[in-house]
């Protein structure tokens, strides 16, 4: 099966092709990938160096022209280092784009924290006006992206080499979909982590939702998953920085009594390289530590 990411050089290199509203804008990071592109589009496909500021510049000076650009990196280095010019040059000046970056939270390790990203979705809620997808498979990556580009808004489409087994659909609404029903509890997957949280919780009684939009939260879809329950539990599983979306889900319950675990990254940084799964199972977040923390929550 092919990457995300591969995913996304394929597809955006046809979206080229197709509208010719659409620009990319590259720091380097996949270049390789859209050699075809460049030479096909050389006025709409710029390379600006690794000059991750200027990256995110250009292409919002491309939307004040009325373009459409998809503006991609790695994660740390398209929100995280550039932050100011995300806020500024996109969200003050009122312009649309498409942010799509690769890495995730430990995609590449030995990069070093340099290249890891746990906290993007946490600072990007910092910000007003913004749509955060984050797939857990490559099929929801291509839907969710053809989407963004086809649209006028922001958006952040985060993509990871974490994946799950298979595609579920996507896109439209954007609420969380219902994968199980149980009496339990409530278990919210983010993306890639749905097929941990499906191996972690069998057997337990539970709702597992499966949500590949995080922003904007739906906090409808989730008060009725949790319903009339006298005590409404609720355990949010991230591949982002831990209790990211525990806030929106407080907010979405404020009427109900409940409590919420957020599961996710945690904020120790861990220095050793180790490999994308070694970090997983460091956080907690492979199937066997997720059925630690979420049976010992749920009391099970």
């Amino acid at each position: 099966m092919d990457t995300m990411r591969d995913r996304f050089i394929a597809t955006t290199a046809r979206l080229l092709d197709e509208d010719p509203r659409l620009a990319l804008v590259l720091a380097e990071i996949s270049r390789d990938g859209f050699a075809r592109a460049e030479r096909d589009h050389p006025d709409r496909v710029v390379n600006v160096g690794i000059r991750e500021q200027l990256l995110v510049g250009a292409g919002a000076g491309m939307a004040l022209t009325g373009m459409r650009p998809i503006v991609h990196t790695f994660a740390s280095f398209l929100v995280e280092r550039p932050f100011e010019q995300v806020k500024l040059d996109f969200g003050h000046q009122g312009v649309g784009g498409v942010l799509v970056s690769a890495g995730a939270s430990y995609d590449w390790p030995a990069g070093g924290f340099t290249h890891m990203a746990p906290g993007d979705v946490a600072l990007m809620d910092t910000l007003d006006g913004w749509t955060v997808h984050v797939p857990g498979h490559p099929d929801e990556a291509e839907t969710l992206l053809r989407e963004a580009a086809a649209g006028e808004g922001r958006v952040y489409v985060r993509l990871s080499l974490q994946s799950n087994r298979s595609a579920r659909p996507v896109g439209g609404a954007g609420g969380f979909s219902t994968v199980r029903e149980g009496t339990g509890g409530v278990v919210v997957a983010v993306g890639p982590m749905f097929d941990n949280v499906l191996a972690a919780t069998q057997g337990l009684d539970v709702t597992v939702l499966y949500a590949t939009t995080v922003r904007p939260f739906d906090g409808e879809g989730l008060r009725r998953a949790v319903g009339g329950r006298p005590a409404g539990e609720v355990v949010i599983v991230e591949p982002y920085l831990a209790g990211t979306s525990t806030a929106a889900a407080n907010d979405a319950l404020a009427a109900l009594p409940h409590r919420i675990l957020g599961l996710g990254v945690a904020r120790e940084e861990l220095r050793r390289y180790g490999t994308m799964d070694e970090h997983l199972a460091a956080h907690g977040l492979d199937p066997h530590g997720l059925r630690e923390r979420i049976g010992g929550f749920l009391g099970r």
